[in-house]
């Protein structure tokens, strides 16, 4: 086994909705995508008070990719124009697969609007290719507790989300084979990860530093990974959390406009007049 070595650290870029405190290391300056990812908010940490307004994504369209949302802390209500409806807690993710188009809503539940509370969300946009960008939407939701936790020794885990480890699966069955986790570090870490060489890898420090093959990835900054190994060497003084992926690249043209992700401009064009036309199904009622 070899390591990969770290190429760059790419530092998350502030870019705060409203009172939403944000940070977005995908797309940045000096990498516009990870492929298949595509994009990365980091919203909070932060405490919101009591009577607050809660998140402010209201309903709107995706069409052509898929979204990963983690989290951390808090809670989070889903609604979408495919019927689905869910509320994901503290430590759970959701994955919602937007393919043809749909209309959605992602916003605080009412009790956590009353009373409040530390908020910490993760939403990561992973790319379809060409063959499944029109495929039917599909919601995943899922809570902590369905979420397996895989330790790694000394004190660090792997929170396991989609594809397999150590023989076990992820709740989540990606349509693409993406594999996608939460890893923590404890003080003191030192641990190796699979990162087949043919594989992009997505890692991200949301919280702490690492030092990847000794070299540092500093909190809130993005790798850039060579393909020159099969593993990750991470080592962490003080500990970390970190969200830790792989997937095959796709290898096709990206044409993003807002909320679509397609392949060429005249698809982007159809998305916007499809949308338009009210076939990513009627939004009344996804306010909650």
């Amino acid at each position: 086994m070899t390591d990969r070595s770290l190429v760059a650290a790419h530092p998350a870029h502030r870019d705060d909705i409203a009172d939403l405190v944000t940070r977005r290391p995908l797309p940045g300056p000096g990498l516009p995508q990870v492929d298949p990812f595509l994009f990365l908010n980091h919203h909070g940490p932060q405490t919101y008070s009591p009577g607050n307004h809660g998140l402010p994504f209201g309903p709107h369209p995706h069409r052509g990719f898929e979204t990963v949302t983690f989290i951390l802390e808090g809670s989070l209500a889903h609604h979408d124009t495919g019927g689905h409806a869910y509320v994901v807690d503290a430590g759970g993710v959701q994955w919602m697969t937007a393919g043809s188009g749909l209309i959605h809503a992602e916003l605080s539940p009412p009790a956590f609007k009353r009373t409040g509370g530390p908020m910490e969300i993760l939403q990561l946009w992973v790319n379809l290719p060409a063959r499944l960008k029109m495929t039917e939407p599909r919601y995943t939701g899922v809570q902590a507790d369905a979420i397996p936790v895989l330790p790694l020794g000394s004190g660090c885990e792997l929170r396991l989300i989609s594809g397999s480890f150590a023989d076990r699966q992820g709740p989540v069955d990606s349509l693409t084979g993406v594999f996608m986790s939460v890893v923590s570090l404890a003080p003191e870490a030192d641990v190796r990860l699979p990162a087949p060489a043919d594989r992009s890898v997505f890692l991200y420090a949301v919280r702490g530093n690492v030092a990847v093959a000794g070299k540092p990835l500093p909190q809130w900054h993005l790798a850039e990974l060579a393909h020159d190994g099969d593993t990750l060497a991470l080592a962490s003084e003080a500990g970390a959390l970190l969200l830790f992926g792989h997937a095959d690249p796709i290898g096709e043209p990206v044409v993003a406009h807002g909320p679509f992700v397609m392949n060429t401009r005249e698809e982007i064009v159809q998305a916007i007049h499809d949308y338009q036309a009210g076939r990513f199904g009627d939004p009344a009622g996804l306010r909650i």
